[in-house]
């Protein structure tokens, strides 16, 4: 179906406003309305001026609490509380829920009772919400969900080409990691953080060993691997683009010329725009605003033995994720048959 859904956006952080620009360039949306916790001509700063991203190329204004981005009004409101956000006021059916403060549908549901219709967390729910990865498992989507996380951008770097490799030659077990670009949540400096010390430590001098949910998430959108993967993270002191280290016990025998055959074909069919493929020599530069959510590596991936394989793919962890939490919210539109705006 063509016209443009009414979107929303709660949180005005670094997924916030790649959102936004990508939701402004979508022909299928329209955003109505954004809440963030600074005011009306700091947020059309912060849309503007992007240190990775690079400037927006279209004009940016101010008009009272109104942005008006390459012509569109786009109303604002600044609170910290949900259920004193106007959604219904703006117009708001379908909201990116991006502050990752509210990731429970018990904690977002002040937005439905303010009059948004559906939820996408760009994070992953700390209860049991659905999490859809497209590429993967959109097909798990009904129209009677309210609440759906978009699970992390991890998880979206990684599950496409688990996918391609799970379908064809079936995973045993497997770890990943993520050498992952620094994040809003580490230091600049060495600080504080009594619940992770080390990620409490500089960003931008160390390499820092953590946690990560998403080989585990992989689980979730592909059940016949929930308690085969597990892994973890390395923060490295880069701004942008992330890659993941996926080491697989496979079920069959073959070859790493069979396994790129298998997923090139993917990424150049029904997987298209959700895994990516490349044989060039290419470093992590080369992703800033690629909008896949995850590229295979050829040329870096490598085999031991017929069945014991390293996979490597990289993924820009803003851009990249930016993307497929708009499509997710342009695809549960379509699939509940919503009404559109001018």
């Amino acid at each position: 179906m063509s016209g443009k859904y009414a979107m929303g956006i709660n949180g005005f952080g670094r997924i916030g406003r790649l959102s936004a620009r990508v939701m402004l360039e979508h022909p299928n949306c329209k955003l109505m309305g954004i809440n963030s916790g600074s005011d009306t001509k700091y947020m059309a700063y912060q849309f503007k001026y992007d240190s990775v991203h690079g400037r927006w190329k279209g004009t940016v204004d101010v008009d009272g609490n109104d942005l008006i981005i390459n012509g569109n009004r786009i109303k604002t409101s600044q609170t910290r509380i949900p259920s004193e956000i106007k959604w219904k006021e703006m117009g708001v059916d379908y909201l990116c829920e991006s502050t990752g403060k509210f990731l429970t549908a018990e904690s977002a549901q002040p937005h439905i009772d303010a009059g948004v219709k559906k939820i996408v967390f760009s994070a992953p729910a700390k209860d049991n919400t659905p999490t859809i990865v497209l590429g993967v498992n959109q097909d798990d989507y009904k129209p009677e969900m309210t609440f759906v996380s978009c699970a992390s951008c991890t998880t979206n770097g990684l599950a496409p080409m688990v996918k391609a490799v799970h379908d064809k030659f079936g995973i045993e077990e497997a770890f990943m990691t993520t050498v992952h670009a620094m994040t809003a949540s580490q230091m600049v400096v060495d600080g504080s953080s009594k619940k992770d010390w080390r990620g409490g430590r500089g960003g931008a001098d160390n390499i820092i060993p953590s946690s990560t949910g998403a080989a585990k998430a992989v689980g979730k959108v592909i059940p016949a691997l929930k308690g085969k993967i597990t892994g973890m993270a390395f923060r490295v002191p880069t701004a942008d683009v992330s890659v993941v280290d996926f080491t697989a016990k496979l079920s069959k025998d073959t070859t790493m010329e069979e396994i790129n055959a298998a997923i090139k074909e993917r990424a150049d069919t029904d997987m298209k725009g959700f895994l990516g493929f490349t044989d060039e020599a290419l470093v992590s530069q080369d992703f800033v605003g690629s909008p896949i959510s995850c590229t295979y590596d050829a040329g870096a991936s490598m085999m031991l033995s017929p069945r014991f394989v390293k996979l490597v793919a990289w993924y820009d962890n803003e851009f990249g994720y930016a993307n497929r939490v708009v499509d997710l919210m342009v695809m549960m539109a379509q699939k509940d048959g919503a009404a559109t705006v001018a």
